[in-house]
């Protein structure tokens, strides 16, 4: 990753895009692809679309998902104290302790999940965080004081988090790498294209779609608008040999050994394939996952859009998913890029993936 990579990188990701707020995240983002890329689309409700050759008639789709889970204020209570209600899938257990940002018409205004101290607490049936209980302190006296700060109901809370490097570079940790760290790559896939001066035969639409984290929302509209040929989705999946994992369950992928491509039926297998012949082809390492009904991802999205477009998932192998510390290897990282690019200079204008029944 060089200095422009690493800079738009910091400042994509400590940037807050929550669910149905991603605009300052979006203008980040294109305001970096720009220069990569001929012009853009944009819906009404956030989700951009950076296009190369936007005239051809064959659309091809590279995606990833802007917003992050977060938290909106539910109700102040008289003496000041916020409770509030998820916004996507927010863990209540890890709140506790953590620093928030209240985001208010007035600005940002600063605060904290608090939580009673260990002395205190039933030692014989100590008290467990739920979305019932755990409150958010901004140091008032009262309801009023919190409203003279603009914090209303409906109010969106992130946490007060930033990206940083492990071990010498080689992971990279912070919060809304689900899945702005996608946002990342498919950016990056389009510089390569632009400075190594590819010539694209098709549509490619450069998409970062909004409110993933509430049920594929802007993926769902956003496919109709474009009513694309072909979809290759990237979002993150589980790297479970950390603890506490079930391999059985969630299977095996590691951070450190490359991409997962997944199985299943919103999977197109032709196009699953292409994207395996290339990863071998290129030397790219691969791991394999597979999704038991849904894959939970934007690609369900394209997949079952309009009469039906050929889509398939190149995941992020990420630890400790949905917490303020999610973190990848910079390996798999450019990898996925390494694929998608790949994908995009080898695919051929109007090519057919249907299967062949005769």
């Amino acid at each position: 990753m060089d200095k422009i990579a690493e800079d738009f990188l910091f400042k994509y990701l400590n940037n807050a895009a929550p669910t149905g707020f991603e605009t300052s995240g979006q203008k980040l983002w294109l305001e970096y692809i720009k220069p990569y890329t001929d012009e853009f689309i944009q819906d009404n409700y956030g989700t951009v679309a950076a296009i190369i050759n936007k005239d051809a008639p064959y659309k091809v789709v590279i995606e990833a998902h802007a917003d992050e889970i977060s938290w909106f204020v539910n109700y102040i209570s008289d003496e000041g104290y916020i409770y509030v209600v998820r916004n996507g899938g927010s863990d209540h257990q890890i709140a506790p302790s953590k620093r928030v940002n209240i985001h208010t018409d007035k600005g940002i205004v600063k605060g904290i999940f608090g939580w009673p101290a260990i002395h205190v607490r039933n030692k014989e049936n100590d008290i467990k965080p739920e979305l019932k209980n755990i409150f958010i302190d901004v140091g008032a006296d009262n309801k009023e004081e919190v409203e003279k700060m603009g914090i209303h109901v409906g109010c969106v809370i992130t946490f007060d988090d930033e990206l940083m490097y492990l071990r010498d570079k080689d992971y990279i940790v912070g919060r809304a790498l689900d899945n702005r760290i996608g946002g990342f790559m498919i950016a990056e896939v389009a510089r390569k294209i632009h400075e190594n001066k590819d010539k694209i035969p098709f549509a490619l639409y450069i998409v970062n779609s909004v409110q993933e984290e509430v049920g594929l929302k802007g993926a769902e509209m956003i496919a109709h608008q474009i009513k694309p040929d072909v979809a290759v989705v990237t979002d993150v999946c589980h790297d479970t040999h950390s603890p506490l994992y079930n391999k059985i369950e969630s299977g095996d992928q590691k951070s450190g050994k490359g991409p997962v491509l997944t199985y299943g039926p919103a999977v197109q297998n032709n196009l699953l394939k292409m994207l395996i012949d290339l990863a071998e082809k290129e030397n790219i390492p691969f791991q394999r996952s597979a999704a038991s009904r849904a894959t939970g991802t934007d690609t369900d999205a394209f997949a079952y859009s309009n009469e039906g477009v050929p889509s398939a998932l190149v995941s992020l192998p990420l630890k400790y998913m949905h917490t303020t510390v999610e973190m990848v290897h910079s390996k798999d990282v450019q990898s996925v890029i390494d694929l998608l690019h790949a994908f995009v200079v080898n695919l051929k204008d109007k090519h057919n993936f249907r299967y062949k029944l005769s």
